[in-house]
């Protein structure tokens, strides 16, 4: 009679499945990766029970802190579905320092959480990768992470991610959007993409109309569909940065899941409402192709994706120019996409007949 199946006399982590030694030598290949990030204030060397961070060395005089965490979502279905695992770290830090930045906070270090059924150590080091290539666009160092091997809680070849930013601000800096006031002129920077949220529906659509991801995208023959899916979540800190030491910014809003509709609201004072024109700008063919694949109205479009958008900039009227120059300078595309009124706090956005194929004039509007 067979005994391959028969339980084992002494019993090892590693035949419950965890290998304690692939995960110390993912810790030693990723070692220089989160020295790289070393910034003011941080030493990136990891192994410790945990990072510490000098406020003092970074420069800060009279700090609040400030911490976000956040996923990437079911992007990574399609990251590990097609072997795409280069970006969503940058995705991950994104997601994370974006939020910092719309309260004036400069993100200061990062730590990851890596959870897998069985540690693969080459995707693993790719994903690490991708995550210290986050850091360096948004200045902050990565200090530490968590990778967690665990037998029967995922999926074979299934990963999940999380990660956690701290940042400061200076007391008197804040960004609060308290002084955002009628006349006010709202800026759009451009985003890379999808970003990270929406991707539920885009592989509903995928898995309903049978795209197929490794062709060349139909609106850009030059990159592939699952290419121009997976591209980046755009890191806006550098360029914002300067301009909110300099107190030139009302009020910053990262759009992400509830588009621009619901989150653009979130930094308006109660009485205050966004207008914003969707004919100031045109919506990137990777939106209009997601539109055309799915059927979606305007105003579904403008509650589920950026639409082109990343970032809303709020900014008095007589700065605008010199901000969205000054933005430009800074490597953004930016647009002027709106102004703030008098009236319940919300924001509409409208658009003409054909705009994001329409079939009439339309606008969407949220209150909060």
């Amino acid at each position: 009679m067979s005994t391959d199946n028969a339980p084992p006399d002494r019993y090892t982590y590693a035949q419950a499945g965890v290998s304690i030694a692939a995960g110390n030598a993912l810790v030693r290949a990723i070692a220089p990766l989160a020295r790289a990030t070393r910034r003011p204030g941080a030493d990136a060397d990891l192994g410790g029970f945990g990072g510490f961070f000098d406020l003092k060395a970074a420069g800060f005089t009279d700090p609040l802190l400030v911490a976000a965490n956040d996923g990437v979502g079911t992007k990574l279905k399609l990251a590990i579905e097609h072997d795409r695992h280069e970006g969503v770290g940058i995705d991950l830090v994104a997601m994370c320092a974006n939020d910092l930045i719309v309260q004036g906070a400069e993100p200061l270090f990062f730590l990851d959480y890596y959870a897998s059924a069985r540690l693969e150590p080459a995707v693993a080091e790719r994903v690490i990768a991708s995550i210290a290539e986050g850091c360096l666009l948004a200045g902050c160092a990565l200090i530490g992470g968590e990778t967690a091997e665990m037998p029967g809680m995922y999926a074979e070849g299934d990963y999940d991610l999380a990660g956690f930013c701290v940042g400061a601000v200076e007391r008197d800096r804040v960004l609060t959007g308290a002084t955002i006031g009628p006349g006010d002129v709202i800026l759009g920077l451009a985003s890379s993409g999808v970003h990270s949220n929406g991707f539920s529906l885009v592989r509903r659509l995928a898995a309903d109309k049978g795209w197929k991801m490794r062709h060349p995208a139909l609106f850009d023959q030059d990159v592939l569909l699952i290419d121009a899916l997976m591209a980046p979540t755009r890191i806006y800190v550098k360029a914002l940065l300067p301009l909110i030491a300099e107190r030139r910014i009302k009020g910053l809003a990262h759009i992400t899941g509830g588009g621009l509709l619901e989150n653009i609201p979130r930094v308006l004072p109660r009485d205050m409402h966004a207008v914003v024109d969707a004919d100031a700008w045109p919506l990137p063919r990777l939106m209009a192709f997601l539109q055309a694949q799915g059927r979606i109205e305007p105003e579904e479009l403008a509650r589920t994706f950026n639409c082109g958008i990343g970032m809303a900039v709020i900014v008095a009227e007589h700065e605008a120019l010199g901000v969205a120059e000054a933005m430009r300078l800074a490597g953004e595309t930016v647009f002027t996409i709106g102004q703030v009124q008098s009236g319940q706090r919300g924001c509409t956005v409208h658009g003409g007949a054909e705009t994001w194929s329409a079939r009439a004039a339309w606008r969407a509007v949220h209150h909060q």
